[in-house]
């Protein structure tokens, strides 16, 4: 196979953006109605709430928190919960579409529903995380339960951030641990649940290799991105005998041709909570991550 280089974007298009071009080809190839096109593009609810925090130095801080729900067609809307200050309602509603594709690809009872808080979580302090989580719930709370609504762990978000969900929707309505997926273990969370993306990620690019005759073990791979998926991405390819030769976060990243060394760089995030500055490589940005050839 010949090497691919990407140029990078000038221009990025927000994932509402993306999500709606890829419906509008593939609404023209099923040669879907007009009047499906709006059942299907149009969210069924949207919720945009207010999140004052009260923060460590006695500040109020307000956050904008949004919860949408595309489709419930199938049963409860399904998706995660993001922390990150890019997040908006356009993002929102992208995501929360794909959640509907991708439940009635795999013919789960589930419909697509996605959230998110526009906050950097990583400049507040656990206490903060917390109370501005329970106070996200409490305005949301409404339009969630087990058969209405399930958030889920995504970008900015973990085990931690459900168990709170956890407590505060049963704060509200009585213990119910199926309001929300991706919870430790201790409060009925599932096994091999932090894992799995990056796992389904792995299997995907493995099945691809083979499909499409692609290379596989001693093939080159690029990751943007270490927090939980692009993490357990890269135990696992490295397992697999794939060679994770670049890795960017969004404090920089490190290159080393010969093939990182999985987990002493794991081991490094945990120490330093981000890939830059790893000893093992070259260090690079984000843009000249996108320049450098490789197989995925």
């Amino acid at each position: 196979m010949s090497t691919m280089t990407y140029a990078v974007p000038t221009t990025p298009m927000h994932v509402g953006g993306i999500v709606k071009n890829q419906f509008e080809s593939a609404a023209d190839l099923l040669g879907l109605s007009e009047a499906m096109r709006q059942r299907l593009r149009i969210p069924f609810r949207e919720i945009g709430v207010q999140v004052p925090v009260l923060m460590d130095d006695g500040r109020t801080e307000v956050f904008v928190g949004y919860r949408v729900q595309h489709n419930g067609a199938r049963g409860p809307t399904k998706g995660g919960i993001r922390y990150h200050p890019d997040v908006d309602l356009e993002d929102v509603r992208g995501l929360a579409a794909l959640m509907t594709w991708k439940t009635a690809l795999l013919d789960l009872p589930f419909g697509g529903g996605k959230g998110g808080v526009g906050v950097d979580p990583r400049k507040l302090s656990h206490n903060e995380l917390e109370r501005l989580t329970r106070k996200y719930v409490e305005r949301i709370a409404l339009v969630l339960g087990p058969y209405r609504d399930i958030p889920a762990p995504d970008m900015g978000t973990s085990a931690q951030t459900m168990a709170w969900i956890l407590d505060a929707y049963s704060d509200k309505y009585g213990y119910a641990p199926a309001c929300v997926t991706g919870k430790p273990l201790a409060l009925g969370g599932s096994l091999g649940r932090e894992e799995a993306t990056g796992r389904g990620v792995m299997l995907v690019m493995r099945e691809a290799a083979r499909d499409f005759g692609l290379p596989w073990q001693g093939a080159r791979a690029v990751i943007q991105g270490f927090g939980n998926v692009g993490s357990w991405l890269a135990h696992f390819l490295h397992k697999e005998g794939v060679r994770v030769i670049a890795i960017t976060d969004v404090d920089g990243g490190v290159q080393n041709e010969g093939g990182l060394d999985v987990p002493a760089l794991r081991e490094h995030v945990r120490r330093a909570r981000t890939v830059a500055g790893f000893a093992g490589g070259q260090a690079i940005t984000n843009q000249e991550l996108w320049r450098i050839p490789c197989d995925f």
